[in-house]
């Protein structure tokens, strides 16, 4: 299956150091050759790049991994493809419009046959995945639903959780969704997080031969949190998601936490 990469800042932070060791599991330490993206807010803005080649032999990649864009919130997916052809239609993270912000999606899982009879309504895929179907359905779930940002986000956090639960029911169906301010993270099976703030320590990757001490390139009110698959350092203790489980990130920090 496909891994995924989730970053959430109370700082512009770029994300080099862990798309380091996430961008060799694309085809060097892991299986996923099957293409690569990755998105980034930036003030008020938007920007992704994808690629349907190998991330460890992409020079995209590179640019990535070599170029520190500061960001609050990120999302990567590198992908072993169960649907759909391998082309750049059919690779994450995939992009909608709702309340004149931009959302961005990337699952990581396989549903049943089923997934074709979601209804859709305001939105339509691109491509021919699973994953994209799953995504227009939630969004015009979400939209009808809340045809206006609402008032209290509580009640949207709620609903995109019944929302998961029942794409869970489908099969496997691990999520990361963010709109700019937050970011949504959904564990069906496998996913894994840890924050880093003051004192700040040493990190190691897992899949590359690279280390940083992040005091170093902090300040002490910076507050930092990663989200993956697997977790990306063997020096660290990350913390495991349970299946069910919605957690909403702001800041680097926990706003909402939701379980079946």
């Amino acid at each position: 299956m496909c891994e995924l990469l989730g970053m959430s800042a109370n700082v512009p932070t770029d994300i080099c150091f862990s798309f380091s060791g996430f961008l060799h599991r694309g085809g060097g330490t892991g299986p996923h050759r099957d293409g690569w993206g990755i998105a980034f807010y930036e003030a008020g803005g938007y920007r992704d790049f994808r690629d349907p080649h190998p991330s460890v032999d992409s020079p995209i990649a590179r640019l990535i991994r070599d170029y520190p864009i500061k960001s609050h919130v990120v999302i990567s997916h590198i992908r072993q493809a169960n649907v759909g052809q391998v082309k750049l239609a059919n690779t994450h993270p995939f992009t909608r419009e709702m309340w004149g912000r931009p959302w961005c999606y990337a699952h990581n899982g396989q549903l049943s046959q089923a997934w074709q009879d979601l209804p859709l309504s305001f939105y339509q895929p691109v491509g021919t995945t699973d994953s994209e179907h799953a995504f227009c359905w939630l969004m015009g779930e979400l939209r009808q639903a809340f045809p206006e940002p609402p008032q209290d986000y509580a009640s949207l956090w709620c609903h995109l959780h019944r929302l998961c639960e029942q794409l869970r029911g489908l099969g496997v169906f691990n999520l990361l969704l963010a709109d700019g301010e937050h970011l949504y993270t959904y564990c069906s099976t496998k996913l894994a997080h840890i924050t880093r703030r003051a004192p700040f320590g040493q990190a190691s990757l897992s899949d590359a031969e690279l280390n940083v001490n992040f005091a170093e390139h902090t300040t002490p009110n910076d507050v930092v949190s990663v989200i993956a698959t697997e977790p990306l350092t063997d020096n660290e203790d990350w913390v495991r998601m349970e299946p069910g489980e919605l957690l909403v990130w702001r800041d680097g920090e926990i706003q909402g936490r939701f379980k079946t």
